[in-house]
């Protein structure tokens, strides 16, 4: 199970001065934007039981739609929003 490339291999020396190969999944790719595709910033890539661990605001930035788009297209969105509801 542990012989594919899947798994990461960590060299540990041990007191005793023997050496121990420990494996552990490789972290996940980083969070893209939804709209644009760019890499979201403030959103730590780790793997699930890692992030349960993590408080609610360590997980995603504290704005609407933190952790799923980027400012740039959450303000892009906004603007587009109130022009289309303002009218004069």
């Amino acid at each position: 199970m542990y012989r594919t490339r899947s798994w990461r291999r960590i060299i540990r020396r041990t007191p005793g001065g023997g050496v121990l190969v420990r494996y552990e999944k490789r972290r996940p790719s980083k969070a893209k934007c939804a709209i644009c595709g760019r890499e979201l910033h403030g959103v730590p890539s780790l793997r699930p039981y890692q992030l349960a661990k993590l408080a609610k605001t360590e997980k995603r930035p504290e704005r609407p739609y933190g952790g799923y788009i980027c400012p740039q297209c959450l303000s892009r969105g906004l603007k587009e929003a109130i022009r289309s509801t303002v009218s004069f």
